[in-house]
Order: structure tokens, then sequence, then C-alpha cells
């Protein structure tokens, strides 16, 4: 296989995984995303194998859920469902977790995409492994939260981790922290958890705040970066760069497992933030040239949050994918016709026009200093002064 090869997991059963017609995670969104990505081209082309999931590996999934909680996720799929008390105790029949037919199998069938694009880079054949349908990063090991049953994501940090790779870094983009993904790794001194989210303070879970630097096992192995609401394009940029490269750079990962929620949109329906899909873009730019720097290129992406369904998350994933083959979309090129008419079918709802909104990526590198009267850089300096001095970094000069 080509250096440039990318391995991407798409099946039309993970549709299966679905609310039901009301909750803002509909699976119409990672259908759109897979359709757009067909009409650029990208299943297409040359480089890019794309794989359905095939069989679920009970066993894999076990090693990360309780045994209780898979059972009751299986129950909760039946027509007599869970009772009350154990609803309550397992996540599940909730507002943000409702039960429904079959629960058991598309869930575990996003686990396994992840679990698969890991074991695809991990074999040797491939550096770059996308799986837009996971992103999973609430799912908690004995209980569901936020939308999310099992955690791909720390499915697939596992799979490298059982393989004998040491050094993994997680990182995740999501305007809602990634606590599930910390929880599982937080006194495991192999993964570096890095999430750059809306502050706990203003959005679900509540969590994530800079002083949470991991367990006495593994100090400084969760990176928090706590944004106020309404944080746009050039200070989310911002805070980025200013964290993010530095760590992982003295991390010395082996593989990056990046999780690429689009939920930070300022047309999202569920967070504060003010993001646009060319800062999302950039995002996933920066952390594939963070692979090949430091980690031989080897680098999984998943997908996570994202409700505005036609408008942000089509877009964002297939740029995601644009970039992990390294066919970067043009941000002016147009939406192809027979998209936004099959999005116009399914939504009742005009299209985007293009790939793009209008941001230029332009923004004040925390080179050029530190404002201690912007909340935005008091909220990053947070994070640096907690973290960057167990990696022999000044919180003001590196």
């Amino acid at each position: 296989m080509a250096e440039n090869d990318v391995y991407v997991v798409w099946d039309d059963e993970v549709t299966g995984y679905n609310f039901g017609p009301s909750h803002p995670m509909h699976p119409l969104r990672l259908d759109l995303t897979a359709k757009l990505a067909m009409d650029f081209g990208l299943f297409e082309a040359e480089n890019v194998h794309v794989n359905p999931i095939g069989e679920i590996d009970e066993a894999k999934l076990a090693r990360l859920h309780d045994s209780d909680y898979i059972a009751a996720v299986r129950q909760a799929g039946t027509e007599e469902g869970l009772d009350e008390e154990d609803a309550n105790r397992y996540g599940i029949g909730t507002e943000d977790v409702p039960g429904f037919e079959n629960m058991h199998t598309p869930s575990a069938l996003l686990f396994q995409g992840s679990v698969n694009a890991a074991n695809a880079i991990i074999s040797g054949e491939y550096r770059r492994a996308v799986n837009f349908c996971g992103g999973m990063h609430h799912a908690m090991p004995g209980k569901a939260s936020g939308f999310c049953v099992y955690n791909d994501a720390a499915g697939a940090i596992t799979e490298f981790l059982d393989s004998g790779y040491e050094r993994i870094v997680y990182l995740d983009t999501d305007a809602h922290h990634g606590d599930g993904v910390e929880t599982f790794f937080w006194d495991d001194p192999r993964v570096l958890t890095i999430s750059i989210h809306e502050s706990g303070k203003f959005l679900f879970p509540g969590t994530g705040f800079p002083a949470d630097i991991g367990g006495l096992k593994a100090a400084a192995s969760a990176v928090n970066i706590a944004l106020p609401p309404r944080s746009g394009d050039a200070d989310w940029l911002r805070a980025f760069d200013a964290t993010v490269p530095q760590v992982v750079a003295a991390f010395e990962p082996q593989v990056i497992v990046s999780q690429h929620g689009c939920d930070g949109h300022r047309t999202d329906p569920l967070t504060h933030m003010r993001l646009s899909v060319d800062a999302m873009r950039i995002a996933a730019e920066r952390i594939r040239d963070l692979a090949v720097e430091h980690a031989d290129g080897r680098w999984l992406s998943v997908g996570g949050g994202g409700y505005a369904i036609i408008d942000v998350v089509p877009r964002a994933w297939t740029n995601l994918l644009a970039v992990a083959a390294g066919r970067d979309i043009d941000p002016g090129a147009r939406i192809p016709g027979r998209w936004a008419a099959y999005a116009q079918t399914k939504t009742g709802r005009e299209a985007p026009l293009s790939m793009t909104d209008g941001f230029d990526g332009s923004f004040e590198p925390w080179s050029k200093g530190f404002d201690p009267e912007a909340e935005l850089d008091r909220a990053v300096m947070g994070t640096r002064k907690n973290i960057f001095p167990f990696y022999a970094l000044d919180p003001y000069f590196d």
C-alpha cells in the first residue's frame, strides 16, 4: 500500500444507531456525510479504501465495558426494556440516551469500526484511518452518557495498547469535554488525553478543568483546555496553537487518535461556541501534520458530536476524510448539486452552497505574547501552568 493510503470505515448498518426522529443525534448525519464524500469522489479515490465493519468482537467490547452494563444495553433493546432502577443505574432510557430496538448491535458496530481502524494501522498496511461514525467519547465503563453507549475511541486506544504501543495521544476537539476517554485512561501514563472544549461551567458534562491533570499514577496525562462560551475561530485556533503542539512534541507519541466532534460550530443547537467548518478543517490539517512530525504519520480519526446535520456535519467530516487522504478540498468548492438535492429531499431544507464559511484561517499565535486581560488567554494559561512544568516547558515562553 502507498504511504498516503487511508482506511475508511463506512457501513450502512451504523444508521441503526437511532434514538428517534426528535433526538439531536439523528443517523441521517452519517448518511449525508457518506454521500457528500462520495460526490466529492473521495470513496472512489485510488488511495481511499472503504471498509464495512463486519462481525462484532464481543470480547473486545467486554475489555472496556462492564458485563452487567452490556447486558443492560441488550435488555434496553428488547420490547420489555429496563426497569426504572436499572435505567437510572446504566444511564439508558434517559432523555439523552433513550432505549431503542436492538440497541446493542448498532452501538457495538460503532465501537467495532474504530477497533478495526486501529488494527488497520497496527497491521502496518496503513498509517491513517478514519471512522467518522465513531467518537462516542462520553460513554463510561458501566454507564451510557451524552448520547454515547459504547466508547469506540477508548476501544481503539486499548487495541493499540494491547498490541504493544506505549505512547498514545488522544486529542478531542469536540465542544464537550471528552470525559469518558479521560476516565478510561486517567491512571495510565501511556495515554495522553487532550481535550479542547467549552468550559464545563457552562456545558455538559460539567467537567474538564485545567487542574484535572490525571491520576496519581499518571500525572500530566490529562490536558484540559476549557474555553469561554462564544469562543470564535481565531481564539479557538490560538488556544490550540498555545497548548497542543508543545505537549504532543514533548510526549513523543507513536500514534495520534483524534476526535472531531463538530458541535462547536456557530449554528449548532447544543453548544455556545462560534466556530466555522474552516477552523475545523484547519485543526484536522494541524493534527495530520503533528502525526507526520511526531508519530511517523500514524493517525486515527473519529467523528463525535455535531447536530447541525445538513449545514455542518457532512462538510466537516468530508473535509476530515479529504485531509486524511491528502486530497484536501478547496474551501471555495461548490457543494455538488446531486447531494444538495438529496439533502433537501431528506430534510426539507436548502443545503449550504460551498465547503467554506468564509474564515481565512488567520489568528494571533501564542508566540506573539500572553494577554492577561483576555478571558481566552487566562483560560489557556490555566492549562499551561498546570501541565507545562511536567514536560519541562515554560508556561510563559514555550
